[in-house]
Order: C-alpha cells, then sequence, then structure tokens
C-alpha cells in the first residue's frame, strides 16, 4: 500500500486549510497514494482560538475533507477540534474541545481523540482539551492502522495497545513544540515506538513555519517538520526537513510479519502495575 504525508502549515482560516488539504490529496492520488495523513491542528493551527470552531464529526469541515477523501477515492486522516465539556457555571462558562483526529474515505469512518494531553514544557492542553479514553484502530488497503496523536509518541503502551488490536501501522499526526532538542526527541520517539510495537510509524507533523519567514510568537506549538516513515525494525525509510513537503512511503505487510518473528516484544512483553503515584 502506497501512503502519503502531507507536511503542511496550516493556519487561522479554516477554508484556507481546507484548500491547502484539498491540493495535497491530488497530489497524493496523483502519486498514486491509497492513503494521505495530515497533521495534527490541520483544521486550525495551535495559537488561535479552537472553541469557536470546534465542530462535531458531521459538521462542514468535516463533511467537507469526507467530501474530498470520497472524490479522489483516497483514505485522509487529518487534525481537527471537536466539541468538549463545559466548564464553569452560569453566563461566565466556557466549553472545552477534543483534539481528534478524522479518519474518512473508502470504507473507513472513524475518529480518535488524543489521549495525553500536552501538560509539558509550560504548555497546559489540559486547561482548554477534554482527554479521550480508548485507542482507534482501521482497516484499509489490507493493512490495519492505529491513530496516536503529538505527545502520545512520548507513551509506548498506546503504541502496542493499537498492535494488541492488530495494527501494523501507527499513525501519528502533530504540531511539535519546536525548542532545544525538539527536534532530536521527535526523531528518537518515531523509531522508538516502531520498535516497541514492531510496526510502520508514520510520524506526520506541522512544518516549521519559520522556514517560510513566519515566526510564531505566543509559544504556542506551531510545527518543527521531520515528517518520517519508520520501519518496523526502526529504520527512517524517508524523512522530510523543516519546510512543507510530501512524503510517500511503500508499506508491506511481509515486512511487519517478519520484524514480529525476529523481534517478538509483543509476544514477550509483560505487563506491570505501578504500586508509586507520581506527585
Amino acid at each position: 500500500m502506497r501512503v502519503a504525508l502531507a507536511q503542511i502549515i496550516s493556519g487561522r482560516d479554516l477554508a484556507a486549510n481546507l484548500s491547502i488539504l484539498e491540493q495535497e490529496v491530488h497530489r497524493a492520488k496523483a502519486g498514486g497514494a491509497d492513503l494521505a495523513v495530515f497533521p495534527e491542528a490541520t483544521m486550525r493551527a495551535f495559537g488561535h482560538s479552537l472553541v469557536d470552531i470546534a465542530e462535531p464529526l458531521d459538521g462542514p469541515w468535516a463533511s467537507r475533507v469526507r467530501e474530498i477523501a470520497a472524490a479522489q477515492e483516497i483514505v485522509v486522516v487529518a487534525g481537527m477540534f471537536t466539541p468538549g465539556s463545559p466548564t464553569g457555571l452560569g453566563s461566565g462558562s466556557v466549553s472545552k474541545v477534543r483534539n481528534t483526529l478524522l479518519a474518512t474515505g473508502p470504507g473507513v469512518e472513524t475518529s480518535y481523540d488524543k489521549v495525553h494531553l500536552f501538560d509539558a514544557f509550560g504548555f497546559l492542553e489540559s486547561d482548554t482539551v477534554d482527554p479521550g479514553t480508548e485507542p482507534v484502530t482501521f482497516e484499509a488497503g489490507g493493512l490495519t492502522f492505529g491513530l496516536a496523536t503529538c505527545y502520545d509518541i512520548r507513551f509506548p503502551a498506546l503504541f502496542t495497545a493499537n498492535a494488541e488490536r492488530g495494527a501494523e501501522v501507527n499513525i501519528v499526526c502533530a504540531s511539535w513544540g519546536s525548542g532545544p532538542g525538539k527536534v532530536d526527541q521527535w526523531q528518537l520517539l518515531g523509531r522508538a515506538r516502531a520498535l516497541d510495537s514492531t510496526t510502520y510509524v508514520l510520524a506526520c507533523g506541522q512544518g516549521d513555519p519559520a522556514t517560510q519567514g513566519v515566526q510564531a510568537g505566543n509559544g504556542a506549538p506551531t510545527g518543527v517538520g521531520h515528517s518520517a516513515v519508520v520501519s518496523p525494525f526502526g529504520e527512517v525509510l524517508d524523512e522530510l526537513d523543516g519546510a512543507p513537503g510530501l512524503l510517500f512511503a511503500d508499506l508491506d505487510a511481509a515486512v511487519v510479519r517478519e520484524a514480529r518473528a525476529k523481534l517478538p516484544v509483543l509476544a514477550n512483553r509483560r505487563d506491570f502495575q505501578s504500586r508509586r503515584s507520581l506527585t
């Protein structure tokens, strides 16, 4: 199965972001891909209000993505924001959102809400976002895919849970925060999660706005690029730099079977319950 990773830089305008998505879907299909992966926050970049644009999965933004995928006969995975729970009481109450991945296309219709919220490096995603609770997988092109979002990549259990549900490929959509060592961490974690789960890892991130002469001014995680395809043996098969781009890769279930025969970490794994709570 051929897949494409669309490393884009989304902005504030939802219609403009949809136009970018549609253009990249056309390019992915023309390149022979059956699945096109877009980053977290494709709907709207971080650093802008999310509550006012969050919509249900049958809303206009998601419906347009669905139409694009159907017209091109390709599965699309893209990051959006769906309504979360209300917080506060009375007229001063506000709502949270959910950080959602929509997966849609021929034979595929599902979504995943980000489980691990980015309360790290001084950023508190949990202030405005409700966490998801369950792993999600889907089947396409004879392969099973698991879904993950950004900070999830630091938590191996989600990737092994997806693998236990049959995933041969883990998709990670991200808007990775910049900073010292952050690109190195992103690259290392993608390879580690592939080895943990003996799956391909499709790590698709927002491009780095600085490559386009744009400086993020509010500390929001707007992306560093370096989208990559990693084999079940932890080998980086291909990788982009920080600039926007489209990355193609051919996935083969036989490679996953070979990795699991030679390196049966899923079969050998033992579960431990922590006796110590972190404070």
